[in-house]
C-alpha cells in the first residue's frame, strides 16, 4: 500500500466554484442601514405566518415531519396539484441542487443564460457537470440562443422567470417554444421564485407544463412575497419519477417544524399577498419614473416584473461609485461584478420611506458626480 504524504485534495470542479456572495446587511464601517440588496419583502410577513412560527416554541426537541405532509397537502390544494409530486427544500436553492444532483454529473452539460441566478453555476459545478452559458438578448432570456446551445451532452436547462438579477420576463409562448425545442431527455427547470409578483395575465404556463410533462420542474420559494426568508423554505413540482429521484438525495428533516407551519399559514394570507403585490407594482413603477428623471446621467433601467430593478450605468457615473455613495447615504443595494454586472446595481423595492430616501440620495449623487440636477 502506498502511503500518501499530502493532505486530502478537494475535487477540481469544486475548487472551480465561485462561492455565492449574499446581499450585504451592513456598511463597511458596520452600520446597519436600509437593506435593499436581497429582494426581501418590505412589508415583512403576515401575522398568520408569524403565529404559525411561534406556535412551536415548545417543540424544539422533536424532529420535524420528514415528509412535510401537511405542507405538501396545503401547497397541492392551493395550486391544484398532486401532493405526492411536491418536492420541498431548504429554500428553492436546495431544490435546484437536488435536480442537478439527480440528473447531471461529470461530463454532462447544464445550460443557463448569461446574467442568470448564481446558484445555477454552483449547482452545476458541484456535481462535476459543465456550465454552458447562453448569450442574452438585452439582459433577457434568448430562447433561440438556449436551443442553439443544446448538444447530446445537455442534461438540464435552468431558466428563471422573472430572471434574477435582471428582472426580465419570458412570455408564456416563448417558454412553450423553449420546451418544445428541447429533447425529451433534457430537464427544463423553471425557477419561479418571483412568480407571485406577476399579474395573472403574465402566467408563463410553467406550472401547467410541470403537471403534464415529465421533463419539466418548477421551483418556488416562501422567501420572497411570503416574507419567510429567515426560515428558508422552498418547493418544486415535477413528475413522480423526478420527485422520487430528488428525494433519494434530499437531506432528511430539511424543513423545520415552525417553518412548515408558518408556510402553511402564509399560503392562506391572501390579503397580505395582494397588498405585497400592489405595493411592489406601485413603488417599482414609481422608481422607474424617478430614475428616468435623472437627466443625462446615463442610467438605464432594465424592464422588470420582479420585486427589484437592475439599473445600468452607461455614462460617466459608475455603478461602483454609486454603490459606495448610497452606502454612505444609508442604503445598501446589490453591486454584482462577480456576475459580470459591474456596470449595474440591483435595487430591491423597499418601503415607501426607503424609496423616497433612496431617490433623494440618487439625485444628490448624480448632482455631485455629473453636475446635473434632476
Amino acid at each position: 500500500m502506498t502511503i500518501e504524504t499530502e493532505a486530502p485534495r478537494p475535487k477540481d470542479w469544486i475548487m472551480a466554484i465561485a462561492p455565492y456572495v449574499p446581499g450585504r446587511s451592513t456598511t463597511d464601517d458596520g452600520r446597519k442601514v436600509a437593506k435593499l440588496s436581497s429582494n426581501e419583502n418590505p412589508l415583512g410577513t403576515s401575522e398568520a405566518a408569524r403565529a404559525g412560527f411561534t406556535a412551536h416554541v415548545r417543540d424544539l426537541e422533536r424532529y420535524p415531519d420528514a415528509g412535510a405532509a401537511a405542507l405538501r397537502e396545503k401547497i397541492a390544494a392551493h395550486y391544484g396539484l398532486d401532493p405526492a409530486r411536491v418536492i420541498y427544500g431548504t429554500g428553492s436553492d436546495e431544490v435546484l441542487h437536488l435536480v442537478a444532483g439527480a440528473y447531471a454529473g461529470a461530463g454532462d452539460e447544464v445550460i443557463f443564460v448569461r446574467y442568470g441566478f448564481a446558484v445555477y453555476e454552483i449547482a452545476t459545478r458541484r456535481v462535476g457537470a459543465v456550465p454552458v452559458i447562453a448569450p442574452d438578448k438585452d439582459y433577457a432570456t434568448d430562447v433561440d440562443a438556449v436551443l442553439a446551445a443544446v448538444t447530446d451532452r445537455t442534461r438540464i436547462v435552468f431558466v428563471a422567470n422573472p430572471n434574477n438579477p435582471t428582472g426580465t420576463y419570458t412570455a408564456k409562448a416563448e417558454i412553450a417554444r423553449l420546451h418544445a425545442g428541447l429533447p425529451k431527455s433534457v430537464m427544463l427547470v423553471l425557477d419561479q421564485a418571483y412568480a407571485e409578483y406577476l399579474e395573472d395575465a403574465d402566467d408563463d404556463g410553467g406550472l401547467e407544463l410541470a403537471k403534464s410533462e415529465p421533463n419539466v420542474l418548477i421551483t418556488r420559494t416562501f422567501s420572497k412575497i411570503h416574507g419567510l426568508a429567515a426560515e428558508r423554505i422552498g418547493w418544486g413540482y415535477a413528475s413522480a419519477a423526478a420527485v422520487d429521484a430528488m428525494h433519494r438525495i434530499r437531506a432528511p428533516f430539511n424543513v423545520t417544524t415552525a417553518g412548515q407551519t408558518a408556510a402553511i399559514a402564509a399560503l392562506g394570507a391572501k390579503t397580505f399577498i395582494e397588498n405585497s403585490r400592489a405595493h411592489n407594482i406601485r413603488w417599482r413603477n414609481w422608481l422607474v419614473e424617478e430614475i428616468g428623471k435623472l437627466g443625462n446621467a446615463g442610467l438605464r433601467v432594465v424592464p422588470s416584473k420582479a420585486n427589484f430593478l437592475l439599473v445600468l450605468f452607461e455614462g460617466s457615473l459608475t455603478a461602483e461609485t454609486t454603490y459606495n455613495a448610497l452606502m454612505d447615504h444609508g442604503y445598501i443595494v446589490r453591486w454584482l461584478p462577480g456576475q459580470k454586472l459591474g456596470h449595474g446595481l440591483r435595487i430591491t423595492i423597499g418601503t415607501e420611506e426607503e424609496m423616497l430616501g433612496l431617490v433623494a440620495a440618487l439625485r444628490d449623487i448624480v448632482a455631485q458626480n455629473t453636475g446635473e440636477l434632476a
